[in-house]
């Protein structure tokens, strides 16, 4: 583990440490006046801070993977065995508000924000104890990018949620009801820009995997563009604003900066030895070895106990194999080596063959931790390629930019780095979604992929009626963009929300 990495992980630990008192969700009582006050005496208190506000990302990955990825039309992911938590995921069960994997993500990211929250207001009481004005600065815009990070998660899983930008009590959290869609989307735009103007290009080595100037870019770039999508019906992520043109510029100076670029190599991109390679815009960032435990666990998800049993590990992943779906199995062109790198393609175990395939493109075993909840890669929010890839969709809506260098050869290009040589031209939305299913499939993104590109319902219908041999899925709604409100924030105060429809 490099130093630069241990260093920054380390001083989130420490952040985490001193941040224990924190409310696990906007329901409970946040730290006292005093004790806040006196907190924020130095300097380092305020690193300490917001390395605690990181320090929510955790579990990001898997939530990704768990309602994203496991959601969409890459995972076949129904039992024969009794019943997961994530089969209701995948399935569209419309009884899952208390499903556990649903309602993670609405307390852990409410966190992230309270925590923002808190920096944000003492910087404005006590950020007099900085010296240096740009660092006092680079805090708030540090602030403003995860409370956006953790707002634009919460509306693309929910639709609507309180819209809160300080600290509150329990007592004014029972008050406060879900916002229009349009109003967080107000709060997240605003402290992305503010994120964008005052977040350095860089960082020096001990905070490398800080946000940057041109993580809050891009994270504004796929906010317009998600805006962009459309409504469905439903008070969902898209509001149907044709904002191509507005994401087109950020895309641009990413770009321009020069600060990434695309490696050669695909596997390399997810190599445990080239961490914070050129390719990365923004990542988790895990380190192993940490007490308490500061690693990684998304890299079981998906993947079933046997496995790692049948490579003399613990168990450490599903009870149950979540399987890659045929469909997207049979997406892959012949020679694609991304299909080789992602996917395991069966596996024996206590001498069974075991036929079904898995996603592994970041397992690495031999990097497998002593402790199974302590696995040292980095997740990928945001890479180079994506960056790419979505301008060429905005393109593609309208926005400025050429077919032949923005959208043709940009796909080429991705596609010959996995070993396709035949170029395409003329490439059309549909053929992009289906370039970007190939290259990002295991990364989180294609439920939202599909959500934008305004085709979740119709591949999501095809695709049960041909891949659902169980007979296990229930029939697709538009209001399964979105997931139910969970029932644990339902039951705080009986009538400060009302449910999703559809659940």
């Amino acid at each position: 583990m490099n130093n630069m990495k241990k260093n920054y992980i380390m001083s989130i630990l420490a952040g985490t440490l001193l941040f224990t008192a924190c409310q696990k969700d906007l329901n409970q009582t946040p730290l006292s006046s005093a004790t806040t006050e006196t907190f924020y005496a130095s300097k380092t208190d305020f690193l300490q801070s917001i390395n605690a506000v990181y320090n929510d990302l955790r579990n990001y990955p898997n939530r990704r993977l768990n309602l994203s990825e496991t959601r969409s039309d890459n995972l076949y992911a129904v039992s024969d065995g009794g019943v997961r938590d994530w089969e209701g995921v995948n399935s569209f069960h419309k009884t899952i508000s208390g499903n556990i994997l649903v309602s993670e993500g609405w307390p852990a990211d409410f966190n992230g924000i309270y925590r923002a929250n808190v920096l944000l207001d003492q910087l404005k009481k006590n950020g007099s104890v900085i010296a240096d004005v740009t660092l006092k600065t680079r805090f708030e815009a540090e602030a403003k990018f995860l409370r956006a990070f953790y707002y634009f998660d919460l509306v693309r899983l929910y639709g609507k949620v309180p819209v809160v930008d300080h600290p509150i009590t329990a007592s004014e959290a029972l008050s406060i009801p879900r916002s229009p869609v349009a109003d967080v989307y107000t709060l997240i735009i605003s402290d992305l820009k503010f994120a964008a103007d005052n977040l350095p290009d860089v960082y020096v080595a001990a905070d490398k995997g800080r946000a940057t100037k041109y993580a809050a870019k891009g994270m504004l770039a796929l906010v317009y563009m998600t805006r962009s999508g459309p409504t469905y019906g439903i008070e969902g992520p898209g509001l149907g604003l044709s904002e191509w043109n507005l994401a087109v510029p950020l895309l641009n100076e990413v770009i321009a900066s020069g600060k990434y670029s695309f490696l050669p190599s695909y596997d390399n991109i997810f190599s445990y030895s080239n961490e914070n390679n050129a390719e990365v815009i923004f990542d988790v960032q895990y380190i192993t070895g940490a007490s308490p435990v500061m690693g990684a666990t998304f890299t079981g998800v998906g993947v079933s106990n046997q496995y790692f049993q049948s490579q003399g590990l613990a168990s450490q992943g599903d009870s149950y194999i979540r399987p890659v779906s045929n469909d997207l199995l049979n997406a892959y062109e012949v020679g694609d080596t991304r299909k080789v790198f992602s996917i395991k393609l069966g596996f024996v175990y206590n001498g069974v063959q075991e036929n079904r395939s898995f996603f592994k493109k970041y397992l690495d075993i031999s990097k497998a931790p002593s402790n199974t909840s302590d696995w040292p890669i980095n997740f990928i929010v945001l890479r180079y390629t994506d960056i790419l890839l979505l301008k060429a969709e905005c393109v593609l809506h309208g926005a400025a930019g050429s077919q032949v260098t923005d959208v043709d050869a940009v796909v080429n290009q991705v596609r010959q780095r996995g070993g396709l040589l035949v170029p395409k031209t003329n490439i059309t939305l549909t053929q992009l979604l289906d370039e970007r299913r190939k290259e990002f499939a295991a990364e989180g993104s294609r439920w939202h992929d599909l959500v934008r590109f305004g085709v979740a319902e119709s591949v999501m219908t095809t695709w049960i009626a041909a891949e659902d041999v169980l007979k296990a899925i229930q029939p697709f709604q538009k209001n399964y963009i979105i997931y139910p409100v969970p029932q644990a924030e339902m039951d705080v105060k009986p009538g400060l929300y009302i449910q999703n429809p559809g659940y």
